[in-house]
C-alpha cells in the first residue's frame, strides 16, 4: 500500500533525506523513529505528496504521489506534524468542512462526524472554535480528520504529542483497531513504549539515511540488555558486589533509588536458571526478579549515535 523508492531531498547541500526505501503493507503498523532533524517528516511530505522529493518516487496504492496526487490522496489519512486546522471553525465546521472535501455524502458525513467524535472524545468541544482548544484537544481532532474517511493508508506525524497518559492510552486502543481492519499505517514517534505497544515493524532514520529496519523484538535483540537479569532486593549492594564473578555475567549496574540490580550477560547467554541457582545458594531475599527482553532506547542511542554525514 506505500511504497518509497530511493527517497532524497535536497535544501542546497543539505540532504534532508537520502535515498530512503520501505514499503509498507496492508495491516502492517510501521513506527518511524529517529532524532530530532532527522527527516521524519519530510518523508511522510513527501509520502503524501505535499513534498515534491529532489529525486525517487513515492506510491499510495500503486498511485504516484506527485504524478497521480489526486487518487493516491484519496486513499490517504494524514495527521501533519503540528495538527494544522482552520482555528476561526468550530470542531464540528471543521469536520464537516474536511467530510466534504473527502467527498461524502450528507448522510455519510453525519454518521461519520458522529463516528470519530465519540472514538476521539471531543462531545465536550464540538462547537468550540480550534484556535481556542488545548494542544491535545488540537491533536485529537487532527486525528480525527485523519480517519473521517475511512482511508486504507495511515500516516500519522507524533499522533500522541500533548496527549495526557488516559488520552495517550485511548489513541493506541484506536490505532490498533484500525490496523486490524486491515490498514497500512505509519507512524512518526520519539515515544518508545509506543513502538513496542503498537508497530509490527520499526524503521530507525539518522540525517535522512534508514539505519534499521526490523521487527521491535529483532530491535531488542540488539541490545545489551537482551537477556538481562534485574532483580530487586535490600541486599542489593552486596549482591552486586558478589555476583560479578558468576560465569557468562559481562556487566552489574545498579540502581539505587530502586534498590535494583541489572545482570548483563554475554551476548546471546541465558542466566536466568543461574542467577536464581546462586541466590538461592547465597540466601538472598529478593523482592522481584525478570529476565528483561532488550531496551530500545539502548539500541536507538547506539545506532544513532553513530550516524555521521
Amino acid at each position: 500500500m506505500i511504497e518509497a523508492d530511493c527517497l532524497s531531498k535536497h535544501y542546497g547541500r543539505l540532504a534532508a533525506v537520502d535515498q530512503v526505501s520501505f514499503k509498507v503493507a496492508k495491516g502492517e503498523v510501521l513506527g518511524f523513529l529517529g532524532p530530532n532533524g532527522a527527516g521524519k517528516s519530510t518523508t511522510m511530505r513527501m509520502l503524501t505528496g505535499f513534498l515534491v522529493p529532489s529525486q525517487g518516487s513515492a506510491r499510495i496504492g500503486g498511485y504516484d504521489s506527485i504524478k497521480q496526487p489526486m487518487k493516491s490522496k484519496a486513499l490517504v489519512g494524514y495527521l501533519p506534524e503540528g495538527a494544522p486546522g482552520y482555528g476561526e471553525m468550530t470542531v464540528h465546521e471543521f469536520l464537516s468542512f474536511i467530510a466534504a472535501v473527502r467527498g461524502l455524502k450528507r448522510n455519510e458525513r453525519i454518521k461519520h462526524i458522529a463516528q470519530v467524535v465519540e472514538q476521539l472524545q471531543l462531545e465536550a468541544v464540538l462547537y468550540q472554535t480550534l484556535e481556542t482548544l488545548s494542544k491535545g484537544f488540537r491533536r485529537r481532532v487532527g486525528l480525527a480528520q485523519a480517519i473521517l474517511h475511512d482511508p486504507q493508508v495511515l500516516i500519522l506525524d507524533e499522533p500522541t504529542d500533548g496527549l495526557d497518559p488516559n488520552q495517550k492510552h485511548e489513541v493506541r486502543l484506536l490505532i490498533q483497531k484500525l490496523a486490524q481492519s486491515n490498514k497500512a499505517i505509519v507512524i512518526s514517534t520519539h515515544i518508545l513504549e509506543e513502538v513496542e505497544a503498537l508497530c509490527s515493524r520499526a524503521l530507525i532514520i539518522a540525517q535522512g539515511r534508514i539505519v534499521a529496519d526490523d521487527t521491535p523484538q529483532g530491535l531488542q535483540q540488539r541490545s545489551r540488555y537482551h537477556n538481562a537479569i534485574s532483580l530487586i532486593s535490600p541486599d542489593y549492594h552486596a549482591i552486586a558486589e558478589a555476583i560479578r564473578e558468576l560465569p557468562k555475567v559481562v556487566d552489574v549496574e545498579i540502581l539505587a533509588q530502586k534498590s535494583q540490580v541489572t545482570i548483563v550477560p554475554e551476548k546471546g547467554a541465558l542466566i536466568l536458571d543461574d542467577v536464581e541457582a546462586w541466590l538461592r545458594e547465597h540466601a538472598w531475599s529478593i523482592t522481584s526478579i525478570y529476565r528483561e527482553t532488550g531496551r530500545l532506547d539502548d539500541v536507538f542511542r547506539q545506532i544513532t549515535a553513530g550516524v555521521r554525514t
